[in-house]
């Protein structure tokens, strides 16, 4: 069994658990008291857009050099550049939880990226309770109509969806999903190899009008120069950032990169 398939099964078996304790309904209630969410959209639209992830372990990585205070890591990544922030919430694998979606979102003026491995509506209500701003959906994890539900009630919630993608076809639906958010991840999630090819290799189907984030991988100021080349207009940066001895000068390095000297918009590089 594959890592996505095992934790595909285990959330399942987690959201009929959650569904025993709260039902769909309340926790539907819940989320009407929760603040507005704030527009992830417009602020990864921008070019040279950083969303900086917070975790404080992976399944390959016991700890990082800044796994101590998560909320002031945030207030850093805030006062470096970031567009947004992510936090994985998968307690088990990652560390970090909606508890922490939840004190990251009071702590900072940014939006907030909730990373969970979806396969329920439910785990979009949980997110939204958190004060999640966006949510991830995880093509490989659901049918296209599944998707397409997904991205649709994520919106009826005032988030964003950023739809993840590692392989053409996956592209494909996520733009027939309705994905005005497409993340390329450079992690291939059975082998856990990284390459910055993927992105290269995919951008050319992602239209100028859908936001374009390249994910994982992306460790110095060439990397993030070459994929604005290639179209990507955000980055999704976790490892880099938790491993520097200084993640806020390593953030604005990636923010220039991505920007460039003029601050125009390149064009994509042919493939």
């Amino acid at each position: 069994m594959s890592f996505l398939d095992a934790i595909q099964s285990e959330k399942r078996r987690e959201v009929v658990s959650k569904r025993a304790a709260m039902s769909f309904d309340d926790l539907r209630t819940r989320v009407q008291d929760v603040a507005p969410a704030r527009d992830f959209h417009a602020a990864v639209a921008r070019r040279g857009a950083v969303i900086a992830e917070l975790k404080a372990r992976t399944p390959t990585i016991e700890s990082f050099t800044q796994s101590g205070s998560l909320v002031e890591l945030a207030a850093v990544y805030a006062s470096n550049g970031a567009a947004a922030i992510s936090i994985v919430a998968d307690p088990a694998r990652f560390g970090t939880s909606y508890r922490d979606v939840a004190r990251v979102r009071d702590a900072v003026n940014l939006p907030v990226l909730a990373k969970d491995f979806v396969v329920d509506p439910y785990q979009l209500l949980e997110a939204r309770a958190s004060g999640a701003d966006a949510v991830l959906l995880i093509v490989r994890l659901l049918e296209l109509e599944e998707l397409r539900n997904l991205v649709a009630f994520a919106r009826e919630l005032g988030m964003e969806a950023l739809v993840e993608t590692h392989a053409e076809s996956e592209v494909l639906a996520a733009l027939a999903a309705d994905a005005r958010v497409v993340g390329i991840n450079n992690r291939d999630l059975d082998t856990m190899i990284v390459s910055l090819d993927t992105t290269r290799r995919l951008a050319h189907l992602v239209p100028e009008e859908i936001v374009l984030v390249s994910e994982s991988g992306i460790v110095t100021r060439d990397d993030v120069a070459d994929l604005t080349s290639r179209g990507a207009r955000a980055f999704l940066v976790g490892g880099s950032l938790l491993g520097s001895e200084d993640p806020g000068a390593l953030l604005r390095d990636f923010v220039e990169a991505a920007r460039g000297p003029s601050g125009l918009r390149s064009k994509r590089v042919p493939r």
